[in-house]
């Protein structure tokens, strides 16, 4: 067996863990918007308009900050393309995405080979929210804005 297929079976897993994001729409969207105009909110402002369902996914890691950072920057550049000044920040979790991997081996005659298995364990992060519209003017409870996290040094 040649070692040639262990990097196309090695792309095609971390193929299989990409980030992506979907969305259900509930109302009409606007035009889009800069993502950084978007906040985040742990409950929906008093007059705030639903505009879709969102579900976002971070590309496959070991369970950092980061990518529960990049779920949520990806709900929210999702809610910006919609022209949502706003997400209502549903819940964050994460699931194992175990990545493995294994070469076979076998024996003809006075000739034989072994075999080398590995298993990665690895985690994506999901986030779940709602792309609001927030009327210029609405009075927002400073208690259901979601801190932005830290900048990274």
């Amino acid at each position: 067996m040649t070692f040639r297929l262990v990097p196309v079976v090695f792309v095609a897993l971390l193929a299989a863990g990409c980030a992506s994001s979907s969305k259900v729409m509930l109302g009409q969207a606007r035009p889009a918007i800069d993502p950084s105009q978007v906040q985040v909110y742990r409950t929906a402002p008093a007059g705030a308009q639903e505009i879709a369902q969102l579900e976002s996914k971070s590309a496959v890691g070991f369970g950092t900050q980061g990518q529960t950072d990049a779920a949520v920057a990806r709900l929210k550049r999702e809610a910006a393309a919609l022209g949502a000044n706003g997400v209502v920040l549903i819940g964050v979790g994460s699931s194992g995405s175990p990545v493995g991997m294994s070469v076979g081996a076998g024996s003809y005659g006075r000739h034989s080979g072994g075999g080398l298995s590995m298993g990665i364990p690895t985690t994506q992060k999901q986030a779940a929210g709602v792309a609001i519209y927030v009327p210029p003017g609405t009075v927002v409870d400073p208690t259901s804005v979601v801190p932005a996290p830290a900048p990274k040094n």
